[in-house]
């Protein structure tokens, strides 16, 4: 119902904050499915994405990032932290993760958990981890 009640709501005042790309340290590491269900019987295959929730140097609250942006064939690109596996059911290698984990020396997932990492914005202007 509650939902319902959000259809009287009026625009506000105050614009959005927006965090300039900084240094920050990951304070956690986890790991979200990603997926929808089309119906209450079906549901889509759920992917799992890596996200580090890191204190910014310009805000009190912690916000998350799962992305990254990282050069391959001379251009740079910006991707999810997608949990992609090989046949030995390790992180594949030269996927957007084990970029990001070869680039701040984590041999596995949680190890990104402390690290300092810098960030930086896509070219939607939201914040990814910066990993070139």
């Amino acid at each position: 119902m509650e939902t319902q009640n959000e259809l009287e709501l009026g625009i506000g005042s105050k614009e959005a904050i927006t965090l300039k790309p900084a240094n920050v340290k990951i304070t956690e590491t986890k790991i979200v499915e990603v997926g929808e269900k089309q119906n209450k019987e079906e549901e889509k295959p759920k992917w799992k994405k890596v996200v580090c929730v890191v204190k910014h140097p310009d805000r009190e609250e912690p916000i998350e990032i799962s992305s990254v942006k990282y050069e391959r064939n001379g251009k740079l690109l910006v991707t999810g932290l997608w949990v992609n596996k090989d046949e030995d059911n390790l992180i594949q290698k030269g996927s957007a993760l084990a970029v990001l984990m070869n680039f701040l020396n984590a041999e596995v997932i949680k190890d990104l958990t402390d690290k300092e990492a810098s960030i930086t914005e896509d070219d939607k202007g939201y914040l990814c981890f910066k990993a070139y």
